[in-house]
């Protein structure tokens, strides 16, 4: 097995992970930045009241994107599995 072969899917299980998690990540601090906002501007600090909506946000958009996730891992499987010829030489 080749370095470039390894690294090649070291680079494309972290591309995918990225890809994965950015839609959650982003609606996490988007949600975040907007809470802060409103604590800000009405002068609440409560730890519940930044909590609660991004946990919310983050489970909703997981609902939502779950199946085109699970299509993007099972491909990433697949293709790996199709590899692993020549990973194991």
């Amino acid at each position: 097995m080749s370095d470039a072969l390894v690294l090649g899917v070291v680079r494309q299980a972290i591309e995918t992970a990225i890809i994965i998690s950015l839609p959650m990540l982003a609606v996490g601090l988007i949600v975040g930045v907007l809470i802060s906002i409103l604590q800000t501007v009405t002068s609440i600090q409560d730890n519940i009241l930044s909590f609660i909506p991004r946990a919310a946000a983050i489970f909703v958009v997981f609902a939502f994107t779950f199946p085109w996730m699970l299509r993007v891992v099972t491909g990433f499987a697949a293709a790996l599995i199709r590899r692993l010829p020549d990973l194991v030489r």
